[in-house]
């Protein structure tokens, strides 16, 4: 496998995954621009060969499509998959001890190795502003690392066998930070680092920080992995990678061997900086907040050095690969945590933590005549306790009766659960919780609810495959459209404020009740323009689980409380855009024509039908 990022863009040119830009780019927006294009398209990795203002080369799309990450670990992955199923399962290696012999070696073959010699990247010092300073999206707060590996240790068991390495994304220009002398880290304080900094922090102690970009790609993606308990960062680096982690100390600091280049510093207890905007995997702005303030050591480029990056914004994304890649690896990962779940997806489209879909098993009522919801309700509280599961706003969690039921079918998923959703008895709320620090639509930062619909048993209702008479002609709520069955999007007006938007949505409601009864369409989203909403799943997914908080947006037809429970007869979704959102990324329309020069004949990216 490859020892180095170099030997990896040579076997992807090679094999025809890669495709050299000699021309020189920008990295203010054109780099980023560039990059979108040819993902968007199933393309290829890019190497940019001549970065305006840097002398580093970079590359980026390395992990675009499934096939290609394959492709870059085809020698390991098959022996990966193993190792973290064992970790899972440690029953299998005890039950057939000697089919698993050959993955217990190449597991301890995998533990790092420590060097003692001067290192190659230490050899050259520069400074961040020798770096492409890459700016993604037009209104983000400056350059942004997108592929770090952030190393850091227990400082109360310090070592690497202690130690933790996240990929939490890092500013390195803008805002009131010190070019060369100062960089943003964001992170959550119950992530890996954060535990560590708050323990350096009642040490009264800086807390040592690495963050290194580069090196094997397996390095890259063991910085992102949910790997199981007992199982390192760094170990599995050496696994994917088919070589031990290399590193040593410089001046206190981890130094990986192999890693393109090294950024060196210290945490302070209580020194943070504004750090954002940034444009995010959930289509949207992260806004400005205050986060850690790293302050720079030294700054390590080592000779050649290539700097890889990616470009977040609404899915699907590079990072979507990453995702569908990381599933592949850990399998059963979820169902072996949490006892009675046989699956759960992130649903990618809606940015992955708004929304997830679960099958869970119901056994709690196998006697009874009437099938409810049971044993799903305590699963759903486990999963929405889990890692970074406890983000999501919304879950949709069924059981498989006589039909075999697949999360990833996301229409087919949804429609069976809208068939048998009880509206007077399925749904769930839980407010005034946590959500996820990227995700607007709550009430502050990293606050909102959360809402389970627990659907199981018999079908209630066909669903309709055509807009109700219901829906037409009510006034200011216009334009109804069929979004799939069993759901029409209609069109409000502009959202004000919560105690108006509360009176349009009551409005809304009665208009509604007061034409009858209508079994066959249980949910109803309200939205800034439905045909884009109604347009494709993506987009229904996307406007309406990203730009609503549960408890703040959830109407109902005929909507009641009984016994402190919540009940209606359609389920109404205020997702029209809020003042306090996120604004949603738009691409710069000069930028756009200007990167036009790289795909027309002649050019490096000629090839690229966009």
């Amino acid at each position: 496998m490859y020892r180095n990022l170099e030997e990896c863009i040579v076997d992807l040119e090679k094999h025809g995954h890669l495709i050299r830009i000699r021309e020189e780019v920008d990295p203010y927006l054109e780099m980023a621009a560039i990059h979108l294009k040819v993902y968007a398209v199933g393309g290829p990795a890019l190497l940019f060969e001549n970065v305006k203002g840097s002398k580093f080369r970079a590359v980026s799309n390395l992990f675009g499509t499934v096939e290609r990450s394959k492709f870059m670990f085809r020698k390991t992955f098959d022996s990966v998959q193993n190792v973290v199923a064992l970790r899972n399962d440690p029953m299998k290696a005890l039950k057939n001890p000697f089919a698993h012999m050959s993955t217990g070696l190449a597991a301890s073959k995998a533990l790092p190795m420590k060097k003692s010699n001067s290192l190659p990247v230490s050899s050259q010092e520069i400074n961040i502003s020798d770096l492409p300073l890459i700016h993604h999206w037009p209104d983000d707060g400056g350059a942004f690392v997108t592929l770090p590996q952030v190393y850091s240790e227990d400082p109360a068991k310090p070592g690497i066998m202690n130690a933790n390495l996240g990929m939490y994304r890092v500013q390195l220009s803008g805002n009131e930070y010190e070019l060369n002398k100062e960089i943003g880290l964001h992170y959550q304080i119950h992530r890996g680092i954060g535990v560590h900094q708050e323990r350096a922090n009642r040490l009264g102690k800086p807390l040592k920080v690495s963050i290194f970009i580069g090196g094997p790609p397996a390095h890259t993606l063991a910085a992102v992995m949910p790997l199981p308990e007992g199982l390192s960062e760094m170990t599995f680096a050496g696994l994917l990678a088919g070589q031990r982690f290399r590193y040593s100390y410089t001046d206190g600091y981890c130094i990986s061997n192999d890693a393109d280049f090294v950024i060196t510093g210290e945490i302070h207890p209580g020194e943070t900086k504004p750090e954002g905007p940034f444009g995010d995997h959930l289509g949207y702005y992260s806004l400005t907040h205050d986060f850690p303030l790293m302050k720079i050591h030294k700054v390590y480029a080592k000779p050649n050095a290539i700097w890889p990056f990616t470009v977040v914004g609404r899915p699907p994304q590079e990072d979507t690969s990453f995702g569908d890649l990381i599933h592949e690896l850990t399998g059963d990962a979820i169902p072996n945590e949490i006892p009675g779940v046989k699956e759960v997806h992130a649903v990618d489209a809606a940015g992955v933590h708004p929304l997830l879909f679960a099958i869970g098993s119901e056994r709690y009522t196998p006697y009874q005549t009437v099938k409810q919801p049971q044993e799903l309700l305590t699963i759903a509280n486990r999963i929405l306790g889990t890692g970074q599961l406890s983000l999501a706003k919304y879950l949709f969690i069924t059981a498989e009766d006589k039909q075999t039921l697949d999360t990833h079918k996301e229409v087919e998923f949804l429609s069976y659960i809208l068939e048998r959703l009880d509206l007077h008895r399925d749904i769930h709320f839980q407010t005034n919780t946590t959500i996820d620090t990227l995700d607007y639509s709550g009430t502050g930062l990293n606050t909102g609810s959360k809402v389970v619909f627990a659907a199981y048993g018999d079908k209630l209702r066909d669903l309709c495959t055509e807009i109700p008479e219901n829906l037409k002609g009510l006034r200011e709520f216009t334009n109804p459209r069929l979004v799939m069955p069993g759901v029409v999007a209609i069109q409000g007006p502009k959202f004000s404020s919560y105690a108006i938007g509360e009176k349009e949505m009551n409005d809304l409601s009665k208009a509604i009740q007061e034409k009858g009864q209508m079994p066959t369409c249980p949910m109803i989203i309200l939205c800034d323009d439905s045909e884009f909403l109604s347009e494709t799943m993506s987009n229904f997914l996307w406007a309406t689980f990203t730009r609503s908080n549960p408890s703040h947006d959830i109407y109902g037809v005929n909507s009641y409380y009984e016994f402190k429970h919540w009940a209606c007869d359609n389920m109404i979704i205020d997702a029209r855009t809020k003042p306090h959102h996120a604004p949603p990324l738009i691409p710069d329309q000069t930028v756009e024509k200007n990167i036009e020069r790289f795909f027309v004949k002649g050019a490096s990216l000629e090839s690229v039908k966009i």
